[in-house]
């Protein structure tokens, strides 16, 4: 018997293994690192002036309100002239080594306005520098009154314009670096420096993390509010062009039901038709019931599933006196005047007449609460004239206009439109609105004369 031995390849270290969750996560961590304080550290990046409509610049006037966008910049200079001041506030040291000690308090202070993360390295590079240079009786720590300020405002400033991760990561390079010169060099009091540097600067950027918290989330919730209006204004236009897509579907299929029961009955009502005849209106019926299947396949698609045709027809100008006694309820003073002969429209002219009363007195009510209104139809040759028209609301009212969206506007050009009818809507010089609708109406054509 012969005995086969079976050798497995061992993979490389680390290749094809899975990466356990704690080293994506150091790995994530040192790429933020890499990316906020050493990828291009010293870009330029000047700090921004205020806006005209930031709320500081709003409340000057005259000449303030024209320096008062470099507020931000004045700011950072007044706490680098003060951490200079500092550096230099040590009588026991010669002068060459003060000066030294002030500009290298100023300096990193002074960067923060045009190049950030660079400013941070510079600090730790003049803190190193001002406590060789220092030298001495003068070294109580790692940091000089001068230079902790100065760290100080820079970390602040940098925390400020960058990210609440950049401040995290400087924070924690402050300590590195606190630890590291204390161990290194030896100074008295070092690590009660280094705490207080630690204590001090958590604090500070732990407020500045708030505050980017809170203006992010603001920004946030605008931008949220932002989509959200304009997505209820588009599903509020959505929805009124719906209900007239369905009104349309309503009075189309109606008239192409009468035309196909019309044609499937006018054979019979003359005594021999000739072949010809019922031909014809055999054709008549096919078309109209193919015109209404393929207008149900494309307008039914408006109808929700759960949407049920209504049960009474559609209203029309015939109804127009019991809207009025409705609205009267409501407390609307409104008149009513007709001019002309009075006949019947076509469907969908009364109803988008009607519509048209219906949400011109809606807005009466809810923009002109106790102002009165008047309704005008005006019935001539070539169409129907219609005008809405309400005074100003009284001056002393406790009832309190109710803002509205535009929409109402838009579905009654919507539903003109579609008529090929015009439509003006503007404000009177009384301070109240009018609304005035010209809706056109073909002539009927003549009946033939002798006809069957």
């Amino acid at each position: 018997m012969t005995e086969t031995t079976q050798t497995h390849a061992t993979p490389p270290l680390g290749a094809g293994r899975p990466r356990s969750p704690e080293f994506r996560l150091a790995a994530d961590a040192l790429a933020g690192l890499r990316q906020d304080l050493f990828h291009d550290a010293f870009a330029y990046r000047p700090l921004p002036r205020l806006g005209p409509d930031s709320r500081f610049v709003r409340r000057r006037s005259g000449r303030l309100r024209e320096y008062a966008p470099w507020t931000p910049h004045a700011v950072v200079v007044f706490f680098g002239v003060l951490a200079m001041w500092l550096g230099v506030s040590r009588a026991d040291a010669s002068a060459a080594s003060t000066l030294i000690c002030g500009l290298l308090a100023l300096a990193p202070v002074l960067l923060t306005l045009v190049r950030p993360a660079g400013a941070f390295w510079l600090s730790l590079a003049a803190c190193t520098v001002t406590g060789i240079v220092s030298g001495g009786d003068w070294v109580s720590g790692t940091w000089t009154p001068g230079s902790f300020l100065s760290h100080l405002v820079v970390l602040t400033v940098v925390a400020i314009r960058t990210r609440p991760r950049t401040a995290a990561w400087m924070w924690v390079l402050t300590g590195v670096y606190g630890f590291f010169d204390a161990s290194l060099f030896g100074h008295r009091y070092d690590r009660v420096d280094v705490a207080q540097m630690l204590l001090l600067s958590a604090l500070i950027l732990l407020v500045v993390a708030v505050r980017h918290v809170r203006r992010e989330a603001a920004l946030e919730v605008t931008a949220q509010q932002t989509v959200t209006e304009h997505e209820r204004s588009r599903r509020t236009l959505l929805e009124e062009r719906t209900t007239i897509a369905r009104e349309l579907h309503d009075v189309v299929a109606h008239h192409m039901s009468v035309v196909a029961i019309q044609a499937e009955a006018a054979p019979y009502r003359v005594e021999n038709p000739p072949p010809e005849l019922e031909k014809a209106f055999a054709t008549i019926r096919e078309n109209a019931v193919a015109a209404l299947t393929e207008l149900r396949r494309v307008l039914g698609v408006v109808r929700a599933e759960d949407y049920a045709a209504p049960d009474a027809p559609q209203p029309t100008l015939a109804d127009l006196d019991g809207l009025l006694a409705n609205v009267r309820e409501a407390g609307l003073t409104v008149d009513k005047a007709v001019t002309g002969a009075v006949r019947e429209l076509p469907q969908g002219v009364e109803l988008s007449a009607y519509r048209i009363v219906q949400e011109a007195l809606s807005n009466t009510l809810r923009h002109a609460p106790g102002a009165s209104a008047r309704v005008e139809l005006s019935y001539v040759l070539g169409g129907l004239g219609l005008r809405v028209v309400n005074g100003p609301p009284p001056a002393p009212s406790l009832l309190k206009p109710s803002p509205g969206a535009g929409h109402g506007i838009t579905g009654m050009r919507e539903r003109v439109t579609m008529l090929d009818g015009e439509m003006t809507a503007a404000r009177t010089d009384e301070g109240g609105y009018e609304v005035a609708v010209f809706l056109p109406v073909p002539a009927p054509a003549p009946e033939a004369e002798g006809g069957a």
